[in-house]
């Protein structure tokens, strides 16, 4: 791919779904509404056309309006107002929308999902892009970059939300972008994050990055820019920085892995650095940045349901956060995160 130094890249306007996940077997009122209409237009057209028909057809044709009826974009298409996982939702005031459930590629730095293999790996990002899930969370550090390259060939890129991370203050982070774009496979990229900032002096120790990432966005090489942090020095700091459109922040209501007084990278956390990370998210959310929560599972500490339930239902009710991340290792941990999620949700 060619440096994005001289050239402005051209980035779609991006309000497409996919087709959905599995059909489900619960009708909201919009898809019946559609069906009972649909039905009753097809019944008065045949009348009206003195058609003759035999059983066969009849059931055919009631079965192909049923199936358009219950298809996952009737409901989105009928006013339906049942929020869940798969939802586009708008990334603060960014004008970008991203779904509200997206897969996390950096477990354990990324082990976890390269140790699934190229074609675990497609499978799992395939699957979750069936359910409606289409943000993609990645960093250079996780070292799935070409690993997403391969498992999203083919799928519309408009679809998709790309967001990926730069470690350190590399000398040309504009050659970095370009190497990012290679690796994935794509023109543009959604959204660019400093990573792991920890100092609360982290935006003059990386002005060098945040200035290309400011000249990459106007150049349409990145959509949005942001910074992901760890520790609360830094995390502070993060609101008073000028220029930022998201931040990626850690919660859960136990407190694990969420950010402290140190400049630790990985403070394990306990409950009592909730309420000042909390402050800190409501400040963001009140300039208009877009806020995307991580440590969702406490980074993989959660092992019980009710730790996990508990997390899950405290991010999607909480109004704190415009999205979520969560690190999976299978189809099923995709399954029980939505499940949870539209738990939660059905009852905001």
């Amino acid at each position: 791919m060619s440096s994005g130094a001289s050239r402005r890249v051209r980035v779609p306007a991006r309000d497409a779904r996919p087709g959905g996940g599995r059909l489900s077997t619960k009708i909201c009122h919009g898809q019946a509404a559609m069906l009972s209409f649909a039905l009753t237009n097809a019944t008065e057209r045949i009348a009206m056309n003195r058609q003759v028909m035999t059983r066969r057809q009849f059931l055919a044709t009631t079965a192909a309006l049923a199936g358009v009826a219950l298809s996952p974009m009737a409901c989105r298409t009928t006013g339906s107002t049942r929020r869940t996982a798969s939802d586009l939702v708008p990334l603060g005031r960014t004008g970008l929308k991203i779904s509200r459930l997206g897969v996390g590629t950096g477990s354990n730095a990324g082990e976890v999902q390269r140790s699934l293999g190229r074609e675990g790996f497609n499978r799992l990002i395939r699957y979750a892009y069936d359910q409606g899930v289409t943000y993609i969370d990645t960093a250079d550090a996780y070292r799935t970059h070409e690993y997403i390259r391969e498992a999203i060939k083919g799928l519309p890129r408009e679809r998709l939300f790309i967001l990926t991370k730069m470690m350190g203050s590399p000398q040309d982070p504009m050659k970095e972008l370009d190497r990012f774009r290679r690796e994935l496979g794509v023109e543009y990229l959604d959204c660019v994050l400093v990573h792991c900032a920890t100092s609360p002096r982290w935006d003059s120790e990386r002005q060098r990055v945040l200035d290309a990432l400011e000249e990459a966005k106007q150049k349409g090489i990145i959509r949005a820019k942001g910074v992901s942090c760890h520790g609360l020095p830094a995390l502070c700091r993060s609101t008073q920085v000028e220029g930022l459109d998201v931040h990626l922040v850690r919660l859960n209501p136990q407190g694990r892995h969420v950010d402290g007084p140190s400049e630790r990278w990985d403070e394990s956390g306990n409950e009592t650095h909730v309420p000042r990370v909390v402050q800190e998210i409501r400040a963001m959310r009140a300039q208009g940045r877009g806020v995307i929560g991580m440590k969702i599972i406490g980074n993989g500490d959660f092992r019980s349901p009710e730790d996990r339930e508990r997390s899950i239902r405290y991010a999607m009710q909480s109004g704190l956060v415009d999205a979520v991340t969560i690190g999976f290792a299978s189809t099923a941990e995709v399954d029980e995160a939505i499940e949870r999620m539209n738990r939660a949700l059905a009852e905001v």
